[in-house]
């Protein structure tokens, strides 16, 4: 500038007079102008440096509420739904509902044509009847079998003496084979003949007297059977058989000629006696056993059940085992008959369909006289029924958050279709069955709603908000207040120049947090009410009142972005304390982020 002026001034004095003189002040006014401009644009830059350097963002310490909330959206849906199918198949002959009718639980909703299923259900009963007399036959026949048997001997099925024995000690005794022959001539009876016409007039259980033909003796005896045989005796006479059984006194043998007189009728010839019992015993057995020691001799009388032999424990446990073998096969049969019957009564009770929830019917497609093919049974939808006595809704919680949510906790619900209302409901599920989208993991959280089944409906857009966490009347300070390490920076005026990040006036002071939300944070040990603190940039979060120097100030920090998902306040990695948000999934959130020094 200098020389710019000497080359003019030097340029102006070679033209000489009184003209070089003006241009001369000319250029000394202009150049004073300049430098005043200079300089007071440099005063002013310098001023305003001073004024942002003082310009500090303070808040102070109070108590008040904190409540940390967890936002995201979700549908409306019927606490109950049910969709009505068929599991078989035929013509559908009722069908006594319509679309919009309230319906209750067990109502009857379809009855199908059963009488594809009658045939089915009368042969089912039918083996279930032979195969419970199967079974109590086999259970009485092991039973009787364990008293037949038992000490491992094998007693005698009928009473009379032994007149011979057909078997010894080692024998091999199966089903048939002949024991012993036996007689009983304690009871004896016998064969007489009476006219036909007289015969027929005779029935059993009769009283009959019997004369002994040699000594005249009288006998007592009963009729147990008269034969519808006509017999030709010699002479022509036509006679039938009648039998009489007399108990023997001691001396009638099978020599004794008798005749005999029933009420006024006189046999026609006389008779000999024979034994009530002259047969031979054989074993009635379902397996092979070994004679082990003979217990009877002959000449022995035995009566029903008298032990003839013991057999070998091996053959024995074996006899036994063959009537507990067809006991049990018995009873599978038994049990599997009682199994089929159950399944068909089943079956047959699906071809009358019930509502298996009260609500209201929300559709209806299948009416009286269509008919459910095997393709369309099991996967055609009858009809819709809606639980409309309650509402829920899932809420997409990502993985940073979800641990936060615990059922039972408070629900604040708004719906676009209410404006100006807020409903209340309860968390009532967190699910475990996530899904991962662009690298976030989400969780299903199950909302019910505890009013508002009035005025909201199925299928309704709602956000909601999870009250996380509360506290009351605690101290707390704005959140970018909270520096790295748990510090906060306390107004300290004999702080008079900067300590690293911690701006001239202020000292750091480590404090204990307790709940964190979006705009505070709880102050459990460290600071007290009233203190002045410093609050640091804030780069996006909601509106904080902070104060200025010189007084309580009202500056408002803008408001931050919003995004989709849910969103609640945590501590950042590395950058002291802070509060972010997570977007993730659908539905709307918003969240704050705190910049530190």
């Amino acid at each position: 500038m200098k020389k710019i002026i000497q080359k003019l001034f030097s340029k102006e004095k070679r033209k000489g007079g009184i003209k070089g003189k003006k241009v001369l002040i000319l250029l000394i006014i202009i150049l004073a102008v300049l430098a005043g401009v200079v300089a007071a644009s440099s005063f002013k830059k310098s001023k305003e440096a001073s004024a942002e350097a003082k310009s500090v963002r303070t808040a102070i310490v109070t108590k008040q509420d904190i409540v940390s909330e967890l936002s995201s959206s979700g549908t409306i849906s019927p606490q109950n739904t049910y969709d009505i199918t068929s599991l078989v198949e035929g013509e559908v002959i009722a069908a006594d509902f319509e679309e919009g009718d309230e319906v209750e639980k067990g109502q009857i909703l379809y009855q199908i044509d059963t009488s594809s299923m009658e045939s089915e259900m009368t042969s089912v009963n039918n083996s279930l009847s032979r195969a419970q007399e199967n079974y109590q036959t086999a259970l009485d026949d092991y039973n009787s079998a364990l008293g037949d048997y038992s000490g491992n001997t094998y007693k005698s099925t009928e009473s009379g003496y032994i007149k011979s024995l057909s078997i010894k000690e080692g024998d091999k005794v199966g089903n048939n084979t002949e024991i012993a022959s036996i007689y009983d001539d304690k009871t004896m009876k016998i064969k007489l003949p009476f006219l036909s016409g007289e015969a027929a007039q005779i029935a059993a259980g009769q009283a009959a007297v019997l004369t002994l033909t040699d000594t005249g003796e009288q006998i007592q005896g009963s009729v147990t059977s008269v034969s519808n045989m006509d017999v030709t005796l010699t002479g022509g006479r036509i006679v039938r058989y009648v039998t009489i059984e007399v108990t023997n006194p001691g001396g009638l043998t099978t020599d004794t000629p008798a005749t005999a007189a029933i009420g006024d009728y006189v046999c026609s010839a006389e008779a000999t006696f024979e034994p009530k019992l002259e047969s031979t015993m054989k074993a009635d057995l379902s397996s092979n056993v070994e004679v082990g020691t003979l217990l009877v001799h002959e000449g022995d009388y035995v009566a029903k059940g008298t032990p003839l032999f013991t057999m070998e424990s091996k053959s024995a446990d074996k006899l036994l085992r063959t009537y507990k073998d067809t006991m049990e096969k018995a009873q599978e049969t038994l049990e599997g008959a009682k199994s089929k019957l159950e399944s068909t009564e089943n079956t047959y009770d699906n071809y009358t369909i019930t509502a298996p929830i009260s609500g209201k019917v929300i559709t209806k497609t299948v009416k009286a006289g269509d008919k459910i093919t095997k393709s369309s049974s099991g996967s055609t939808t009858l009809a819709v029924i809606y639980d409309m006595s309650g509402y829920t809704f899932k809420m997409s919680v990502d993985e940073l958050d979800v641990k936060s949510v615990k059922v039972g906790q408070e629900v604040n619900i708004t719906a676009d279709a209410v404006p100006g209302k807020t409903f209340s409901g309860t968390v009532t599920n967190v699910s475990l069955e996530s899904s991962t989208s662009n690298g976030v993991t989400n969780y299903p959280v199950t909302i019910t709603l505890n009013d508002g089944m009035d005025e909201l409906l199925p299928g309704m857009n709602v956000d909601g908000v999870i009250i996380l966490d509360k506290a009351a009347d605690v101290l707390a300070v704005p959140a970018d207040a909270l520096m790295r390490g748990n510090q906060v920076y306390v107004k300290d005026d004999s702080m008079k120049e900067p300590q690293g990040n911690i701006p001239a006036g202020f000292r750091a002071v480590e404090v204990t947090t307790g709940l964190i939300n979006d705009d505070y944070v709880e102050i459990t040990s460290g600071l007290e009410e009233n203190q002045e603190v410093y609050v640091a940039q804030t780069t996006v979060g909601t509106s904080m009142n902070v104060m200025l120097p010189g007084g309580m100030g009202g500056i408002n920090v803008g408001p931050g972005g919003s995004g989709s998902g849910s969103g609640v306040r945590y501590r950042s990695e590395g950058g002291g304390s802070g509060s972010g948000n997570r977007s993730a999934g659908s539905g709307g959130g918003s969240g704050s982020g705190v910049r530190q020094p």
